[in-house]
């Protein structure tokens, strides 16, 4: 028995953005989202990130999932596998424009819904914090007093959890255990078996219940993420030729590993931007051409590598 691997886009979107997804996001919702003494979310409308209408003028920039809550929030859930660079001005980005584009032409402010923006990364984002999952809301800098609870940021940091099978005690970690492991299973452990949305995720994950198509589309995301991840190795081979040591490349390939633009800034340190910045755009230019061959659509690559919608235009002709 083989499933996705959930960290990637097209998996996370499958099981958890699908029409059959509701009740497996209403749980998994419920489980890492901290709604204090309000009631937990009872129904949920899953709503396709990519057929939003956008205010004109402001940039494109899709979530995997999003849905409307019952207890009157709105949700946006995004899988990252990179770290790359501007992410986390991305995050911001993404809850602003969530709950900006809400307002029609003519309504009232007092319409708008709070945001919830809920990241998963298979990186670590915040060293300073062992936590798995961390809240952010807007608050004033001394008394602590809470502005309006309007956009919530919270962060699930899938390398922090370090529990197996036998040790998950919650529904939260049997969650956080299933993104962070369901694609190198081969069975559906019996302590998740028990958990009803759970074994439906699992089922859904189920590459056997997959279409060829669909297996396809998994097998390209994976292959970005590869060509992503060679991109680094690139840079740091370059580097390599430039006469840095080895100890201190390794120093160098952790950074990487912890965020690709600290890594970059070490490497600055070390001598190696220009071997870094010489492998850079030949790389992009490399993934985009690729993933154009591979039938993807012009506007995903250019939020995927960076490049302009005009420069893949270029490759293409």
């Amino acid at each position: 028995m083989q499933f996705l691997d959930v960290k990637t886009d097209f998996a996370f979107k499958k099981v958890f953005g699908s029409n059959e997804s509701k009740g497996i996001l209403i749980s998994f919702l419920n489980s890492v989202i901290d709604f204090g003494e309000e009631e937990e979310i009872v129904d949920l409308t899953i709503v396709d990130p990519y057929q939003i209408p956008l205010v004109k003028g402001m940039k494109d920039s899709y979530v995997d999932v999003k849905a409307r809550l019952s207890n009157n929030k709105n949700v946006i859930i995004e899988m990252q596998v990179l770290n790359v660079e501007g992410f986390e001005k991305r995050v911001l980005y993404n809850a602003a424009k969530a709950y900006s584009t809400q307002l029609p032409k003519g309504e009232d402010f007092t319409t708008l819904k709070p945001i919830i923006a809920l990241t998963i990364t298979d990186f670590v984002m915040f060293k300073e914090i062992e936590d798995v999952i961390t809240y952010f809301k807007l608050i004033e800098k001394k008394a602590l007093i809470r502005y309006r609870d309007e956009i919530e940021l919270i962060f699930v940091e899938l390398p922090k959890f370090k529990k197996d099978e036998n040790e998950l005690d919650s529904i939260k970690d049997k969650w956080i255990y299933f993104i962070k492991n369901a694609g190198t299973l081969e069975y559906t452990p019996k302590t998740l078996l028990k958990e009803a949305q759970i074994k439906k995720a699992f089922e859904i994950a189920n590459t056997a219940n997959l279409s060829k198509k669909e297996l396809e589309e998994q097998e390209k995301r994976h292959d970005f993420i590869r060509l992503q991840k060679g991109w680094i190795a690139y840079a740091l081979k370059q580097g390599l030729k430039q006469g840095i040591k080895e100890d201190v490349m390794q120093g160098i390939m952790q950074g990487m590993k912890e965020g690709m633009e600290q890594g970059i800034e070490q490497g600055k340190k070390r001598g190696i931007e220009q071997g870094i910045e010489k492998g850079k755009k030949e790389k992009v230019i490399e993934i985009a051409k690729t993933l154009l061959s591979l039938g993807d659509d012009i506007e995903k690559i250019s939020k995927a590598t960076g490049l302009t919608i005009k420069e893949i235009k270029r490759i293409v002709d």
